[in-house]
């Protein structure tokens, strides 16, 4: 008898396991559970394909068990056919588990204090955001002195924190639209 060599190119497709398959299909529906859980608002940003977005919004409506296990796999099988790296990363983000969504709070956080906090810190705010309304901050800044002065709730310091909140994503924005039209 003669003995076949048989040898598997290293390049060749193999079959996905079973394993795989099944451990694919539970995390597509993990991504689905946390989609049900999330708000009307926050669906709407995800963007996501109708299908998707009416199977969210019936399971948000089920309420005996079998049925939403069902809706679940059902949303699972529609998980396959949609990208969902950009929904796991916006729903780390919204977690909190975002490690630059972090950085980038923790930044405006220290602007906010060191504007209430430093005179001279606002030339250098002002250089690095030119689009600000400098009176806007001068005036928010020295409401939240007093407000900390009086010991007083920190509306002013809340407001300040919002206004360097859309500066910073204005300009992240206009840096995103820049990058965009370089390439």
């Amino acid at each position: 008898m003669t003995e076949k060599n048989y040898s598997i190119e290293p390049d060749a497709d193999l079959p996905i396991s079973k394993t795989k398959l099944k451990a694919e299909a539970d995390a597509q529906q993990a991504i689905g559970k946390k989609l049900i859980d999330l708000s009307k608002e926050k669906l709407i940003k995800l963007n996501l394909p109708e299908t998707l977005f009416e199977a969210v919004m019936e399971a948000k409506r089920l309420t005996a068990n079998g049925a939403v296990r069902r809706q679940l796999q059902y949303l699972g099988r529609l998980m396959r056919d949609v990208d969902s790296a950009p929904i796991v990363e916006q729903l780390q983000a919204w977690e909190g588990k975002n490690t630059q969504e972090n950085a980038r709070f923790h930044t405006m956080e220290r602007w906010r204090s060191r504007l209430i906090a430093e005179p001279n810190a606002l030339q250098e705010f002002y250089s690095q955001f030119p689009t600000a309304d400098i009176q806007q901050l001068r005036t928010l800044i020295r409401n939240a002195q007093r407000e900390e002065a009086a010991q007083k709730p920190p509306k002013s310091s809340r407001e300040l924190f919002k206004l360097i909140r859309e500066l910073s994503e204005l300009n992240t924005a206009a840096q995103e639209n820049n990058d965009d039209i370089a390439d």
